[in-house]
């Protein structure tokens, strides 16, 4: 049997033994960068691919976006800085939380650049350039008003007190990080803009980055010479109130168990959460919280605005989610739809990771990055990267 044959035959085994199925599309992640990369001018387009590629798999997610061109990427931790080290040996790679207290020599030995965010951290990265003997490179991050890392107006005028401070090392890069990018007319983006302007001359020169995924469609001033987008690489809106300009990679699939039908007055779940009002054809589908399917999405005591796609029709999310299953009233889809084995779009180009983030109360950066371990998790153009 080929490599192929075997590949093709564990994942239709891995298919057929698991529930639901995530599918990435790797060809539509490479368009989303290049739609990125296209309309930033001269900025050059890093990707963000922390929480493991934004729960769809860092391994799969970088090699990627680095066959599509991309030369920088952006993690939270120096764990994950190892891992993306492993699968791309000559990527930049930067830590956006900084230089942890305890792993240095982590970042000297596996070329990771820290986002230096205090004036210890700083302190620190002198000690580990000493201790190798050479300038080892790093970023600094600079707080323009989030008030989260970063270093504050006051730790730079500490700074520039000491020209002797930076001898030691190469800084590549400086950062900030905008408050409310998805919101395009807010007054806050153009004022950390130009505090951030302001305190980035007193630094260092070094290419700069403020953009982040909404960042990146607010104008050639906020692109400067980099932007690093994260939630838009994966499909999400990256705006609050905008049409979404990106195409959804993940999309999920999960398959009809049993069909059944209840009769008017009858109760759907745990705690009698939904009462029919009519006769009721329903279907119990293989997917729940346990999944990452939020709770949140059920309908205690009231129809929820949750809904799945079965046969190109839309059928409502009712009672509460379990941790293994949903229920969905299928009444009103056609019978040869609604069969053991068929499968109903959970999330996708019909049912996005945005409406199910609203539906959820939350955003959609934490629907995909709570994605479970059982799905079959197939990825398209594996051959190509």
């Amino acid at each position: 049997m080929t490599d192929q044959a075997r590949t093709g035959a564990w994942l239709l085994q891995e298919t057929q033994l698991a529930s639901a199925t995530l599918s990435i599309d790797l060809k539509v992640l490479q368009d989303n960068w290049r739609l990125l990369a296209g309309q930033c001018g001269t900025a050059e387009c890093a990707a963000t691919v922390k929480c493991d590629g934004y729960g769809l798999g860092i391994a799969p997610v970088a090699q990627a976006l680095a066959a599509a061109g991309c030369k920088t990427f952006f993690v939270a931790l120096p764990s994950e800085g190892l891992a993306l080290r492993a699968i791309l040996p000559r990527a930049d790679i930067y830590v956006l939380d900084g230089l942890f207290a305890d792993a240095g020599q982590a970042y000297v030995d596996h070329n990771l650049r820290p986002l230096l965010s205090s004036l210890e951290e700083i302190q620190h990265w002198r000690r580990l350039c000493q201790m190798a003997g050479r300038p080892l490179e790093a970023g600094l991050h600079v707080d323009t008003g989030i008030n989260r890392l970063g270093l504050s107006a006051g730790d730079i005028t500490v700074l520039t007190a000491d020209p002797d401070v930076f001898s030691t090392m190469s800084v590549c890069l400086v950062v900030s990080h905008l408050a409310c990018g998805s919101v395009p007319g807010s007054a806050t983006n153009r004022l950390q803009l130009d505090t951030f302007n302001t305190l980035r001359s007193a630094l260092p020169q070094a290419p700069a980055s403020i953009a982040n995924s909404p960042g990146s469609f607010l104008g050639e001033a906020f692109c400067l010479d980099l932007i690093r987008p994260g939630i838009a690489l994966y499909g999400g809106n990256p705006f609050d109130a905008r049409p979404n300009p990106m195409s959804a990679v993940a999309h999920i699939y999960a398959p009809i168990l049993q069909v059944r039908e209840i009769a008017a007055g009858e109760t759907v779940g745990y705690g009698d959460a939904w009462r029919a009002r009519r006769k009721t054809r329903i279907a119990i589908l293989g997917i729940g919280y346990g999944d990452g399917y939020p709770r949140s999405l059920g309908s205690p005591g009231r129809d929820s605005p949750s809904q799945v796609m079965i046969g190109g029709g839309f059928a409502p999310v009712i009672g509460h989610v379990s941790m293994d299953m949903i229920v969905v009233d299928v009444t009103d889809i056609g019978d040869e739809f609604c069969t053991r084995g068929v499968r109903a779009e959970i999330m996708g180009d019909n049912v996005t990771v945005d409406e199910i983030a609203a539906w959820a109360g939350t955003i959609p950066y934490e629907i995909l990055t709570g994605l479970g371990s059982r799905f079959a998790r197939l990825y398209s153009c594996l051959d190509s990267v």
